[in-house]
């Protein structure tokens, strides 16, 4: 299994569409901090808008994504030299339609919608992406062409909104997860995804650590196998993914662990030792750091106990 198949399954993440925006000019859609634990998406497919998050003003244009992973709250907005108004809402079965009060022709045609996770392995890989992600799908003809795809099922699938539309929906936008997970600088985004690499090698030492998470993983190792020395391979990791050699081995081998303690009878000891921790203690503490939670709670919750 490829590494970004293998996260997702890991992550166990629900997906739903839940707007379908289509806004005139001089408008401002505000969207609320949800909940823990999920994190909010926009598809841009026609005309330009804003979006403000936090202290980042991102230009969206036909082809864009962003990914809110740990759910800020946030507000779209179409320029124009009005004054702001607020929108309208149309409760569907699958969905809402979501216009501009007072109507108007529409310059953005707009899809959001949000992904859901528990804690353990989606928490420490939502954790991880940075806030916010914005990936320009429509920057090279490959990845405008599957968005493109993608994007026009979603469209015919919303005009359709029958029987079985909002399970559809659902699996259009686990589909563009995994796009986003696996993009990196080949379309442009704002930061590189640890999930995403371009070097073949480097993806072979993270497939290698996804499939024996309880190995030894020093630097070292993983340098060999790369036939890098140890410094040009800590650069290209870096470089390749955005983050630390360390730090990449401790997300998996956790998000491992939590998929264990989910799944098998094996103790903490046992799972801790599974994913290549000496101690059970220091399991613990870094399960708890990353998932919010400890290993014993983790289970009980999972179990529904």
């Amino acid at each position: 299994m490829d590494a970004v198949s293998h996260l997702i399954r890991l992550a166990r993440v629900d997906a739903s569409l839940d707007k379908h925006c289509m806004l005139s000019v001089s408008t401002a859609m505000d969207v609320s901090y949800a909940s823990e634990r999920t994190a909010p998406f926009h598809v841009l497919l026609e005309g330009t808008c804003q979006l403000q998050v936090g202290m980042h003003l991102l230009e969206l244009k036909p082809g864009d994504v962003v990914l809110i992973p740990r759910g800020e709250s946030h507000r779209i907005i179409t320029p124009g030299h009005a004054h702001l108004r607020g929108v309208t809402e149309s409760l569907g079965d699958a969905f809402t339609t979501t216009l501009s009060e007072g109507g108007g022709d529409p310059v953005i045609d707009l899809f959001c919608g949000h992904y859901t996770f528990g804690p353990g392995a989606g928490s420490i890989l939502f954790k991880s992406l940075p806030e916010p992600v914005h990936i320009s799908f429509g920057e090279t003809p490959e990845t405008d062409a599957a968005l493109r795809m993608l994007s026009t099922l979603m469209r015919e699938e919303a005009a359709r909104e029958g029987e079985g539309t909002a399970a559809i929906l659902s699996s259009l936008c686990s589909v563009l997860l995994t796009m986003i997970l696996r993009t990196s600088r080949g379309a442009t985004t704002d930061a590189a995804l640890w999930t995403a690499s371009t070097s073949a090698t480097i993806t072979q030492v993270v497939e290698r650590v996804l499939t024996d998470p309880g190995g030894d993983w020093s630097i070292e190792r993983a340098s060999r196998m790369c036939a890098m020395s140890r410094a040009t391979f800590i650069r290209q990791f870096e470089r390749n993914t955005g983050t630390t050699f360390g730090a990449f081995v401790t997300r998996v081998r956790l998000m491992v662990a939590a998929d264990l303690l989910r799944t098998t009878g094996l103790t903490v000891g046992g799972v801790a030792a599974e994913v290549g921790y000496l101690s059970e203690s220091a399991f613990a503490r870094a399960f708890r750091q990353e998932a919010g939670i400890t290993p014993a709670r983790f289970r009980r919750a999972a179990a529904g106990t």
